[in-house]
């Protein structure tokens, strides 16, 4: 007879707190009436019902709740281990105490194996009758402790038999599981219930597939997974016995909640990075797709980028679900809320305009366009207030959060950043196009003659049998002139950053460069150069011709006046990790206090040199973004390390 054991009743059935409610299970009159005499005769502690059979006690047990059994062992109908079995089955906590003289070590053994609290034999009664009362006012002591550790638990908690049938479930546990219940959600008979039948909703969900596993195979499990009927997420803990599984149980909707916020977070500053990084889109184009990101993450109707002209707040860039707003749009600036966040220079959140800011709600953004909350931040372009960088709807909201507040600054700080960068692209093209323009101008004016000075020179070799030297060094003056005049002008349109870089082949580069520079019979040796590099290709170019010639020029003086010195070997190679590449000579080197010098303009040692090759080495790296690094070579001469340029 399976029947269930109804919750243990910590303040006695009869509701007087603080009494202990035992239920007796003995034939014996004599020993029932001792029994009796010494529980209820102690301070009014117990009450006691008395049941002659284990079936009677059973019934009582399914009527009324009781804080302890005492049973005999030798019943009529059923011996006390038996009865305590029973009991176990439906509750695995319950006090049982067995008071008896019948049985021996075995009965003794059984009743441990079968999960008895205490053993009391009853010989001589009347010794015995005050021990049994102590013990049973431990044992429930001891039981009650327990269950009110269960209940505080900030875990639910519950457990089942092998049967599946509720053995115990703490207050939380109760809480829970009566939501989840099909019926009315009253847990009050829930003790001896099927968890399938009382929770039909669990079936084939993944709390039933780990219940079970961890039933059959006997081994804990712990898991999260989302309950569906209660829209609540679980962490679950599930520790399986040979009579059952006891759960613990967690509501971990709100982490839950958090974790998947920061993951949206995350998926937002991902989009935006992936559009202002975009090469093939402009500022428009960016700006919108910015307006896009920020209109799905706060939920408004309306976004833009709009300007301050004059006393008009011009609409820029749009987007509005109404459709009530297009770009080049213009209205009154002190109708607007944003008039706020130019004139105090701040981010303005309204989240309820009405609420917040009374007196914007008499303006025509409020009374015409429906704006009831708004959260904007100014545009600073050097230094001015451009415009603002907005969203607005034409419903109130509970609030904004600071990350939605961050989130609107920060994509506002990069369009101002923009603006600014932007504005100074501008003006350095037009300053770079009135310098090169300059640079032509003056370079034309200055060949023209130069070129007539050439051809004159050539007449007067021709014509007449004068000094050779100084017409020599007639020619290496004009030489020199019209070298001048190049640099100057690589000079002058040089300097601005690379941006459209392109890939090539580094041998091709190399190549190309050496095959400029008169290089007598200077040798060119090359390491790892089957590459491909990352830049401007034609200015790539000039920084290795400048280099070689530089190498060639100053390793070869030396050989000039001393035949005996061999030619100078120029070697070129990739540094390691793809981080650039160098350039080293045999020649003579550069004194280690003279080496921050040779990149200024106009600095040479040579009589023959410009003092601008390095100079113009100098703008392409750094135009580049890169840094160039000068050190003694492997063989005493010059090394050039150019860092910061990708190789592959």
């Amino acid at each position: 007879m399976d029947t269930p054991v109804a919750t243990p009743n910590r303040h006695g059935a009869d509701g007087t707190t603080g009494r202990v409610r035992v239920l007796y299970v003995d034939a014996d009159c004599d020993d029932i009436t001792a029994v009796k005499e010494t529980l209820t005769g102690s301070a009014d502690e117990f009450t006691v019902t008395v049941c002659e059979t284990a079936d009677d006690a059973l019934n009582a047990l399914e009527d009324a709740s009781y804080d302890c059994v005492v049973s005999e062992y030798r019943l009529p109908d059923r011996d006390g281990i038996e009865l305590l079995s029973v009991v176990r089955d439906q509750s695995f906590d319950l006090p049982f105490l067995l008071f008896t003289d019948d049985g021996d070590e075995s009965v003794a053994s059984d009743a441990i194996s079968a999960g008895v609290t205490d053993y009391v034999t009853k010989t001589p009664l009347s010794e015995q009758t005050e021990l049994l009362r102590q013990r049973i006012t431990s044992a429930v002591a001891r039981y009650q402790e327990e269950s009110d550790i269960l209940d505080r638990m900030t875990d639910a908690f519950f457990a089942v038999d092998e049967n599946w049938e509720f053995t115990y479930a703490n207050e939380r546990g109760r809480r829970v599981i009566g939501r989840a219940m099909a019926v009315d959600g009253d847990t009050t008979d829930l003790l001896g219930q099927n968890i399938w039948e009382a929770v039909p909703s669990i079936e084939g969900t993944e709390f039933s597939k780990q219940y079970r596993q961890a039933m059959t195979q006997q081994e804990p499990a712990s898991f999260e997974a989302y309950f569906e009927p209660l829209q609540t997420w679980f962490e679950v803990s599930v520790y399986p016995s040979p009579t059952g599984i006891s759960v613990y149980f967690r509501d971990i909707t709100e982490r839950h909640k958090h974790e998947e916020e920061i993951r949206g977070r995350e998926r937002t500053l991902r989009e935006i990075y992936r559009v202002i990084s975009r090469k093939d889109l402009n500022f428009e184009d960016k700006v919108e797709r910015l307006l896009e990101i920020g209109q799905h993450a706060l939920g408004t109707e309306t976004a833009a980028l709009s300007r301050i002209d004059g006393d008009m707040y011009v609409f820029e860039i749009v987007r509005d679900r109404r459709g009530a707003i297009e770009a080049g749009d213009a209205v009154p600036l002190d109708t607007t809320n944003c008039e706020r966040a130019v004139v105090e220079e701040q981010t303005l959140v309204l989240a309820d305009i009405a609420e917040d800011r009374p007196e914007l709600a008499e303006r025509a953004g409020y009374t015409e366009m429906g704006v009831s909350c708004y959260l904007g931040t100014p545009v600073v372009v050097d230094g001015s207030v451009y415009g603002t960088f907005c969203f607005y709807g034409t419903e109130p909201r509970d609030s904004f959060s600071e990350w939605e507040v961050t989130l609107v600054e920060l994509m506002g700080n990069w369009v101002s950043y923009e603006q600014e960068r932007e504005r100074r692209e501008q003006e350095l093209t037009r300053e770079r196009n009135r310098l090169e323009k300059f640079a032509s101008v003056v370079s034309h004016d200055l060949r023209n003659p130069l070129n007539v000075a050439f051809g004159r020179l050539t007449l007067v070799d021709e014509a007449y049998d004068g000094d050779p030297e100084h017409v020599e060094a007639l020619q290496r003056s004009l030489e020199r002139m019209d070298e001048l005049i190049d640099d100057v002008l690589a000079l002058a349109r040089g300097g601005h950053k690379v941006i459209d870089a392109t890939e090539a082949s580094l041998d091709d580069i190399i190549t190309a460069a050496w095959d400029t520079v008169e290089s007598s019979d200077a040798t060119l040796e090359r390491a790892d150069t089957d590459a491909r590099i990352t830049g401007d290709q034609t200015r790539l170019q000039q920084l290795f011709e400048n280099l070689f010639r530089n190498s060639v020029e100053h390793g070869s003086s030396q050989t000039a006046a001393d035949e005996s010195d061999d030619p100078v070997t120029v070697r070129v190679g990739t540094l390691p990790d793809g981080r650039g590449f160098y350039v080293a000579d045999d020649g003579p080197g550069i004194p280690e206090d003279t080496r921050e010098k040779v990149f200024e303009r106009g600095y040479t040692t040579s009589d023959d040199g410009t003092g601008f090759g390095l100079a113009i080495v100098s703008e392409i790296v750094d135009a580049h973004g890169a840094r160039i690094t000068i050190s003694e070579s492997e063989d005493g001469g010059t090394r050039f390390d150019v860092t910061g340029i990708q190789i592959e």
